[in-house]
């Protein structure tokens, strides 16, 4: 066979089915919107936010196929991820690469005060040039998260996978799959609950929706 031959028939090969990943943000905790909790032990989803896990679960049992659940190992997170898991008939499976940002000496910090620091304006538009006292930088969060996603897809080629996070390290993921500079990522919304879901595939990823809460995803499909 000529090297003609051989390169149109590896050009003919179909590409690989694309990977879908379902990045979902915990439910609502008694601290959402007022504490910065990070990775505190002992926070745990209030009744909205089971309410919130319960309908989210739902919503992702309508789709043809899911081959796994993962989930932060905070409390919050594995709340979340059961009622997905039980819908599913799948046990779920700890990651520390989806983790909270380490947050340092912010940990468990009011919000109210956190705004009137000098620091929040960096935190809100220059965010890559931030490193949280005694914690992470924004950089490194994005840097474990995308690691993650990459793990979780390697493991599942062609699969469905469900990770349960928290709404900065979603928020950062879709920055990078969309080629958006970590800087604008304070713009991208993450609401507790949400599904966020982007497809990989061999030409790159594709962000399919970001921050659904509502309606059906039995469609989704990478175009």
């Amino acid at each position: 066979m000529s090297p003609k031959s051989t390169a149109a028939k590896k050009s003919a090969r179909p590409a690989p089915p694309p990977t879908l990943l379902l990045l979902v943000r915990h439910g609502q905790t008694p601290t959402t919107g007022k504490l910065l909790p990070g990775r505190a032990p002992g926070l745990h989803l209030a009744e909205q936010g089971r309410e919130q896990a319960r309908v989210v679960a739902s919503r992702i049992a309508e789709l043809s196929r899911v081959d796994a659940v993962y989930a932060s190992p905070l409390e919050r997170t594995r709340e979340t991820a059961a009622p997905i898991g039980k819908a599913l008939g799948l046990g779920v499976k700890a990651d520390r690469g989806l983790l909270e940002a380490d947050f340092g000496e912010w940990t468990g910090r009011e919000l109210s005060a956190l705004m009137k620091l000098p620091e929040w304006s960096t935190v809100q538009r220059a965010p890559s040039t931030f490193r949280f006292p005694g914690g992470e930088s924004f950089l490194e969060m994005q840097s474990r998260m995308v690691g993650a996603l990459d793990r979780l897809r390697s493991l599942h080629p062609g699969g469905v996978v469900v990770a349960v996070s928290h709404a900065d390290p979603i928020k950062a993921a879709v920055a990078h799959a969309m080629g958006t500079h970590l800087d604008l990522f304070q713009r991208i919304v993450i609401s507790p609950c949400s599904v966020t879901a982007i497809a990989y595939h061999s030409g790159g990823p594709v962000v399919l929706t970001v921050n659904s809460t509502g309606g059906s995803l039995a469609e989704l499909r990478p175009s």
